[in-house]
């Protein structure tokens, strides 16, 4: 049985895919949700195989942010983005945020069961006026982009918090001097500290440190 959470803004729209999937005995409509926060809510409470997702909807969350959150908290839950937009900007976005398919709402029904049978079998479902080639092409990328985001995650967990406090400084354009005075130690050990960090990291450049704080957030950081 495939367990499927629908959201969708209008009640309408959810009611007519409801009938729809009734008539497929191994998948149950176990929620549905009206907005993006919503969706969050019942995607952790219900833990669904399936999101069908919509994309525009009130309350200051849209469908793509909604995706993002779900997929980081319940990554087993695969969501397919359900709508009217065909526009390769909206496609490209739905392969960031980890959508597993992508189908249009003037669809045929069968496309649709279609769709919620390959992704809950681990299968990529994208039927848009983009070529295929294309989406791997994106996807691709968006994987190799997840690898070195983890990555680096893991390799940023293993600072310490003034390693982290020099990496932010750095980022933020202080020289070694500035950095040391900032934090009122030598100049020394403000270099050792560069050191030690690099080697932990595992790069060789302060570009590359530049764009691990970036890629880390540290200038978010309030140190």
């Amino acid at each position: 049985m495939i367990r499927v959470l629908l959201v969708d803004d209008h009640t309408m729209v959810r009611k007519g895919i409801r009938m729809l999937l009734q008539a497929y005995p191994d998948v149950e409509i176990i929620g549905e949700s009206h907005d993006g926060n919503d969706a969050i809510l019942k995607a952790a409470q219900l833990l669904p195989d399936v999101v069908l997702m919509d994309l525009s909807m009130p309350g200051g969350l849209d469908g793509f942010r909604a995706s993002r959150e779900i997929h980081k908290q319940q990554p087993k839950s695969r969501i397919v983005i359900l709508t009217m937009f065909d526009e390769e900007i909206y496609i490209q976005q739905a392969v960031q945020v980890g959508a597993y398919g992508y189908i249009l709402k003037n669809s045929h029904g069968e496309l649709l069961i279609e769709a919620i049978r390959n992704v809950h079998q681990g299968k990529r479902f994208y039927k848009t006026s983009i070529a295929d080639e294309k989406i791997r092409q994106w996807m691709g990328q968006q994987e190799q982009a997840n690898i070195a985001n983890q990555r680096s995650r893991v390799l940023g967990s293993i600072l310490t918090d003034r390693e982290t406090e020099i990496v932010r400084l750095i980022a933020l354009g202080y020289a070694n001097k500035e950095v040391a005075d900032k934090l009122m130690i030598s100049v020394k050990t403000v270099e050792n500290h560069k050191t030690n960090i690099m080697q932990k990291l595992e790069i060789t450049t302060k570009r590359e440190l530049i764009q691990f704080a970036l890629r880390n957030h540290y200038l978010d950081l309030a140190l």
